[in-house]
């Protein structure tokens, strides 16, 4: 995808949203600095162009019961384009994988981020779920210890 051309007003638009994505247009208006009406036309522009593909909550790991991050490196047997395809269709139906990269260098092809429950509940996922993926010659596994940072606002008015 093509980098949008965003201007101040644009980048305080986002920054702000990142921040709280349910102000409201007055708000989010009002700290901006615009007016209501330019402002909402920037918003749904941003909206269209893709450059805000949705608005979330940001749930606590721990207070549902998901407080552990497991890091999997992914090895394929090839890296042939039906192989690389096939693990991302299979990996994309887990609700556990919660970030999936398609790597370079490192030793690794794929780095996924799992959460679960517990360390029984990431063996199930792995011996239920990932070991059975047609095509996977390794799987390297680290727990996290502790998150010291985990961020989801993108640094945009620097």
């Amino acid at each position: 995808m093509k980098p949008a051309k965003l201007d101040k007003a644009d980048r305080r638009i986002l920054d702000a949203v990142q921040r709280n994505g349910r102000m409201t247009v007055v708000e989010l208006s009002d700290h901006v600095g615009l007016s209501q009406t330019p402002c909402l036309r920037r918003l749904r522009n941003l909206e269209s162009l893709g450059v805000i593909k949705g608005y979330t909550a940001k749930v606590d790991q721990d207070a549902v019961g998901l407080p552990v991050n497991v890091f999997v490196a992914v090895n394929l047997e090839t890296q042939r384009q039906d192989q690389l395809e096939g693990f991302e269709r299979h990996i994309n139906t887990f609700p556990e994988v919660m970030e999936c990269y398609l790597m370079s260098g490192g030793g690794r092809d794929y780095l996924l981020r799992v959460v679960a429950s517990d360390i029984a509940h990431y063996e199930r996922f792995l011996k239920e779920k990932l070991s059975r993926i047609p095509g996977i010659a390794n799987i390297d596994t680290s727990f996290a210890l502790n998150t010291i940072i985990q961020r989801t606002q993108l640094p945009l008015t620097q």
